[in-house]
């Protein structure tokens, strides 16, 4: 048998989760990627993930910071994002790095499909400067965040630092993460945000790494996550 390429599609609401399937013989294995689009009224997204792809990210999210950061949580996570976001700048930034958390967390909970084989834990502390950051998740479907991070001062450049909260509870919830996001020491508000989005890459990476001692099976006791 030659190979063949099945989409699989899921519907949620008017946007649609989109997961490829690669066939080779009589073996199927589940790329573990996805595509979302989300249109609002605020805003339009359209976001490609590859969880098991070193290639180049291409962000361009209309907010400079936010595409940094997610670059660099990409490059260190070594996963492949490709996202194109446009939302209503004009009045601030929330409703677009909020939708981004959605997107991003839509779009995990699809690559990761039945989660099985997945070491399902994951957790990485990251340093930058003065700065140290600790990011440690269970992919559960318990959705959760506790965020223990104070910044001595609200913006870097002009950028809302409140808002990467708002990023990851929407990624947590929308993925199905427990999440605890803690600032162990820092002061610098850049380096601590690149440490934080470093650090949920890195332990993304983790916690979505195939363990061949599970041969396939779903990392719970209770057979269902």
């Amino acid at each position: 048998m030659g190979e063949r390429y099945v989409r699989n599609v899921q519907a949620r609401g008017s946007n649609p989760l989109i997961s490829t399937i690669f066939v080779h013989g009589n073996n199927a294995m589940m790329m573990r990627e996805a595509t979302i689009e989300r249109k609002t009224r605020e805003t339009e997204i359209s976001l490609k993930l590859n969880l098991d792809s070193v290639d180049p990210s291409m962000v361009d999210t209309g907010i400079p910071f936010i595409n940094h950061m997610l670059d660099l949580m990409a490059a260190h996570g070594f996963m492949q994002l490709t996202l194109k976001g446009r939302g209503d700048t004009e009045i601030d930034d929330h409703h677009t790095v909020e939708d981004l958390g959605i997107c991003l967390g839509l779009a995990l909970k699809q690559a990761l499909g039945k989660k099985e084989g997945i070491r399902r834990y994951g957790e990485a502390t990251v340093p930058m400067d003065e700065t140290l950051a600790r990011v440690v998740m269970d992919i559960s479907n318990r959705p959760f965040l506790a965020y223990r991070v104070i910044y001595k001062k609200n913006t870097t450049g002009s950028f809302d630092l409140g808002l990467i909260k708002e990023f990851f509870r929407a990624l947590a919830f929308n993925a199905g993460i427990t999440l605890h996001i803690d600032l162990l020491s820092g002061e610098e508000p850049h380096h601590i945000a690149e440490a934080i989005f470093k650090a949920f890459g890195k332990a993304l990476d983790r916690a979505t790494r195939l363990e061949s001692r599970l041969k396939g099976k779903l990392p719970s006791t209770k057979g269902l996550l």
